[in-house]
């Protein structure tokens, strides 16, 4: 039987920009409306305004700018509308992650889970709640354990799905803990809840603990952006 490598394949530049560029849009750095001209990237980064064009594209594909004619690239703004239909098909998906999760493995074999999510609290623990980039490295960690889940699933269609989901929903995540430094610790008693749930096989109550805080996360974002919009 012949034997695969699989091989990873380096990031390319346009994806790097993309990435550099989606990090200042989720953090607020770059603003909803602002816009984002090629010539100036490509001289503040040094690079070539094709692989800035083409970087654009991979960040309208994620929902984080808008392209018009004439007009150019502009960072998309969040609306009641744009986070209902995010988080719709969003707590669905993480609702079939967990699913799958303990179709394939006991809750005995899951010691691993709980190790990320202690991993997870450690972070939170070390962080002081005001510090600048706090909300950042507890997104990053969130997504740690997501990331550990992918490997027991070994579901690429999904992974690949929810992977693509990851900046717009760390777009919104990343308002709801700037307005709501306490909810930084209700991320870390979901986490909690979470692995419990894995551990003990309860498919039900995993389930339940993902829709509670997914709904949870969008009524936050939602009471913000109304603020926002009659301030």
């Amino acid at each position: 039987m012949t034997n695969y490598m699989r091989f990873q394949a380096p990031e390319s530049l346009s994806e790097q920009i993309a990435q550099h560029l989606g990090q200042r849009i989720i953090t607020r750095d770059l603003k909803p409306g602002e816009r984002i001209q090629e010539l100036k990237v490509s001289g503040e980064l040094n690079v070539s305004r094709g692989s800035v064009r083409e970087s654009l594209l991979i960040l309208e594909r994620r929902h984080l700018i808008e392209i018009f004619p004439r007009r150019g690239a502009v960072v998309s703004s969040l609306t009641p509308e744009s986070v209902n239909s995010l988080y719709d098909i969003y707590i669905d998906l993480l609702c079939m992650l967990g699913r799958k999760v303990l179709e394939r493995w006991s809750g005995r074999e899951l010691g691993g889970v709980m190790g990320q999510v202690r991993e997870l609290q450690a972070v939170i623990d070390a962080l002081n709640a005001t510090s600048a980039d706090a909300a950042e490295q507890v997104i990053d960690a969130g997504f740690g354990v997501m990331r550990y889940a992918y490997g027991l699933v070994e579901n690429p269609f999904l992974e690949e799905t929810l992977e693509n989901f990851r900046p717009a929903i760390s777009r919104t995540y990343f308002v709801s803990l700037e307005h709501f430094r306490e909810e930084i610790g209700e991320t870390a008693t979901f986490f909690r809840q979470l692995a419990d749930a894995a551990v003990n096989d309860d498919t039900e109550r995993l389930q339940a603990v993902i829709q509670a805080f997914g709904e949870h996360q969008r009524q936050q974002v939602l009471t913000i952006l109304r603020q926002e919009a009659s301030a």
